[in-house]
């Protein structure tokens, strides 16, 4: 196994997983379990998704349209992630 993304967290490591799956590709979230040691361990490069060596290659080239995709919503100035602000 070949680390392919090095996520900010869990939910965007799922979303390279996600999107690999739809192409085929078998892939693993490692490290999420060490989130909980926040504190005690950095907080960054701590989740990962891995694919099989063979199929780096084409799982690097997903994964860095979904990072590149995430990168442009969180600059995006209109993008509000802050859901508790604005109650329904």
């Amino acid at each position: 196994m070949k680390i392919v993304y090095r996520a900010e967290n869990i939910i965007d490591a799922n979303l390279v997983k996600n999107a690999l799956a739809d192409e085929g590709i078998g892939a693993f979230v490692g490290g999420h379990y060490l989130t909980g040691a926040a504190g005690e361990l950095p907080v960054s490069g701590l989740v990962n998704v891995m694919v099989a060596e063979s199929e780096w290659p084409q799982a690097r080239v997903i994964a860095e349209r979904i990072d590149a995709a995430l990168a442009e919503r969180r600059a995006d100035p209109s993008y509000n992630d802050d859901w508790a602000a604005d109650p329904v």
